[in-house]
């Protein structure tokens, strides 16, 4: 008997024309990822009832839930499907590459998709339909890889012996690396950054109505917000004198590979903390502010995600 393996799984996305219902046999993409928690569990309601002796009655099942976190590489050109998923249909320029897909926050709805995950040793190949992008967060620092962890939120989960999702369309993966990357505020580079955390989420609340296959009406999407921490050496007071007047200023967080390969999520008003001055001990000193991002005055948008590279568009591969 087959036993499953991490290494033959595959999973294969496709953005929905309607909600709940994936696209036809074609329409996916083959997703890099390095490891997901997506699926559909149902607990068991444990018997409240007495008089029948000591040992319980059957315990009774509970909703069902379907969502989990998706581990991915922050890549040039994969990366696009989960802006498009977290922030909606981008603006693209560029009559050939290097083409530049411009995401902007503040869409009032954002596209579901559905996510199938096979593991053909056994074979079980598990379809998400009506998935949303609840968030995303990664850690930029010095070394290491990069990638980003995107929390997704389904209607449901439908299993099979046999994939559904067809022939998938699999673009040359080109990963962004550490070396990579830089923070600027108000345009310059930022000194001392010894680490620095971003996340940014759409708080999707799921529609849970009453209906027999157990399976969710939607999912809403409530305020966005941008957040993280940044840890620098203690070597100047241009962050601790911003926090203390309460000036916001614009940060952009990037990765660079050359002029055509290039990926920015620009925070348009972050706004710092003051945070607690300590030492711990006879090496550097180091501050961590936990900023906040707003719209900024006159209401302009909070964020704008800005991805070069040479995808001419991210629509289902059989629209494209």
């Amino acid at each position: 008997m087959a036993r499953a393996r991490g290494a033959r799984a595959q999973m294969a996305l496709a953005f929905e024309s309607v909600y709940g219902t994936p696209p036809s046999a074609g329409a996916f993409w083959k997703m890099p990822f390095a490891s997901s928690g997506l699926g559909s569990e149902q607990p068991l309601l444990e018997s409240e009832l007495l008089g029948f002796g000591r040992d319980p009655l059957p315990p009774l099942q509970d909703a069902i839930s379907a969502d989990g976190d998706i581990v991915v590489p922050i890549d040039a050109r994969y990366l696009g499907i989960w802006l498009k998923a977290l922030f909606g249909e981008p603006t693209t320029t560029g009559a050939s590459a290097p083409y530049s897909h411009e995401f902007q926050s503040a869409n009032w709805a954002i596209p579901s998709f559905a996510v199938e995950t096979g593991m053909p040793e056994v074979p079980h190949y598990a379809m998400c339909p009506g998935c949303k992008a609840n968030s995303i967060n990664w850690t930029m620092q010095r070394s290491g890889l990069v990638t980003a962890t995107v929390n997704v939120i389904a209607q449901g989960e439908d299993t099979a012996g046999s994939s559904v999702a067809g022939t998938l369309e699999q673009m040359a993966l080109q990963r962004f690396s550490s070396f990579n990357g830089s923070i600027k505020r108000g345009g310059s580079q930022l000194a001392n950054v010894v680490s620095g955390q971003i996340t940014y989420g759409n708080n999707l609340e799921r529609v849970e109505t009453i209906r027999e296959d157990g399976k969710i009406d939607g999912l809403e999407e409530a305020m966005a917000m941008l957040s993280g921490e940044i840890t620098v050496r203690f070597a100047d007071h241009t962050l601790l004198d911003a926090a203390v007047n309460g000036t916001p200023a614009e940060f952009a967080f990037g990765y660079q590979i050359d002029a055509d390969t290039t990926f920015t999520l620009t925070a348009h008003a972050v706004y710092l903390p003051k945070p607690k001055q300590t030492i711990e001990g006879p090496g550097g000193v180091e501050a961590t502010f936990a900023w906040q991002a707003a719209q900024t005055a006159g209401g302009g948008r909070m964020a704008t995600a800005t991805l070069v590279n040479d995808v001419a568009n991210y629509d289902n591969p059989n629209n494209a």
